[in-house]
């Protein structure tokens, strides 16, 4: 039975599954930008979560949801919306810059070899769910109009805010933002209007005015049509604890008397030397600065599962070398064991309570490696575990690193040069494919051709 870590009682918990499959709710990108790496880091463990849940048998169906609209620059409905922001700075329209981020994402997920949702679902897909739910709020009494928009009323409800301890925290007038026209600090948008000068690209209809959803409603109403209510596991950054999936609690109490997920999992930050890797502040590393540096991004994934989830992970490229050349060892050390004989061993075991165990991604790496320097087990069983292990590890471990065609063609020149005793021009080609990133070994007959360990 798999243990996880649940943010809402904060304790360890037996998954109970409410159906014969596992209901899974993660929060996807805000479409404005790219991922950076550390929200990457997130989508990673929420991936590591996937496959387990795959290994112990289980079904899965996951919904990720792809905010095209209604995230503010500021979490606290100020600011202006981050996508429409962006378009006037690009000379686009939302739908535009939405889905072309949208694409870029998906690349991202790909490149780690995270495996996609069940679903994707849009925002602006479920704009009559969203304004249903905000009308059964209203009915209920827990609304109240002010200038900017639909505000829920959070002394409405006596529970508010128990996953991120807001009563602990002593939240005061003017904690959070401003107060104005609202009733309680903590108060948040179901409904902001449009700006009355000016229009947006995105807007609708509503019962309360021409405008757009808040974005704490937005999962509500999606997870609640896609998976019902309430649904197996809720994941997300822990920078969702404080507000977003606290307002999203909220509206689900005061409409149906339910918490949406019956378990909230949060991963934790990634950092760059002492902050908090952040859109914001303008300095932020995407998969495609890796990339360029020369490594490859299962190597950002090797990386990544040497940290537990829940443990802070400070970033550095110095680091992300050190991820790759272990990476490349443990992908040739599987080659050398490559061969067509499967056997089931009792080490399977070992694995299955490590990362049953709240996914302990860096222990189960670490008896992966134990396994393979171990003299004392034969080269079928070590094959065979490394390739059962992957299936949750999603390194690819059975596919070597593919060389370009350029390097291939410049080693096969290089290797009739040396055929010919020309060695002076065989030494100058290994140069350059040494430039390149690429590693030569020369045989008795013939050469193997890898990446550098950098």
């Amino acid at each position: 039975m798999i243990s996880l870590y649940n943010s809402l009682t904060r304790k360890k918990e037996a998954l109970k599954p409410l159906k014969e499959e596992v209901t899974l709710y993660t929060c996807g990108p805000t479409v404005y930008d790219y991922a950076h790496i550390g929200n990457l880091r997130t989508y990673l463990f929420q991936d590591i979560l996937k496959r387990a849940l795959l290994y112990n048998n289980y079904k899965v169906n996951h919904v990720m949801n792809i905010t095209d609209v209604g995230h503010l620059t500021s979490d606290e409905d100020t600011g202006e919306d981050k996508i429409e922001k962006k378009a006037k700075e690009k000379k686009q329209t939302a739908w535009e810059i939405a889905d072309y981020y949208t694409e870029k994402f998906k690349e991202d997920i790909a490149d780690l070899n995270i495996i996609p949702p069940t679903r994707y679902i849009k925002a602006t897909e479920t704009i009559k769910e969203q304004i249903n739910l905000i009308k059964l709020l209203e009915e209920k009494g827990f609304t109240y109009k002010i200038e900017d928009g639909i505000y829920f009323d959070t002394s409405k409800l006596p529970e508010y805010g128990e996953m991120a301890n807001l009563k602990e925290a002593n939240l005061k007038p003017g904690a959070r933002v401003d107060v104005k026209e609202k009733k309680n600090p903590t108060d948040f948008a179901l409904w902001k209007f449009s700006p009355k000068e000016g229009k947006r690209d995105m807007e609708w209809d509503s019962p309360w005015g021409k405008g757009f959803p808040g974005w704490h409603t937005e999962c509500v109403a999606m997870s609640k049509m896609l998976l019902g209510i309430p649904f197996d596991i809720h994941c997300g950054g822990v920078d969702h604890i404080p507000i977003h999936h606290t307002n999203e609690i909220a509206q689900s109490q005061a409409a149906y008397n339910k918490i949406p997920a019956k378990i909230w999992m949060h991963g934790e930050f990634l950092n760059l030397k002492e902050e908090k890797m952040s859109k914001s502040k303008g300095g932020f590393i995407t998969l495609s600065k890796i990339k360029e540096e020369g490594f490859s991004p299962l190597s950002y994934r090797y990386l990544v599962l040497n940290a537990h989830y829940r443990s802070k992970l400070t970033f550095s490229f110095e680091a992300l070398k050190n991820a790759q050349t272990s990476l490349l060892k443990l992908k040739e050390r599987v080659k050398e064991l490559k061969t067509t004989k499967r056997v089931k061993s009792k080490r399977k075991e070992e694995f299955l309570k490590l990362i049953n165990n709240d996914l302990d991604s860096p222990k189960a790496l670490a008896l992966l490696w134990t396994i393979l320097k171990d003299k004392n087990i034969k080269d079928e069983e070590k094959y065979s575990l490394a390739l059962d292990f992957d299936q949750v590890l999603g390194l690819n471990l059975e596919e070597s690193e593919e060389i370009p065609e350029e390097i291939i063609t410049l080693a096969e020149k290089r290797e009739t040069f040396r055929r010919e005793k020309d060695f002076k021009e065989a030494d100058k080609l290994r140069e350059e494919i040494e430039k390149k990133g690429y590693k030569l070994e020369d045989k008795p007959k013939g050469y193997n051709l890898k990446k550098n360990d950098r």
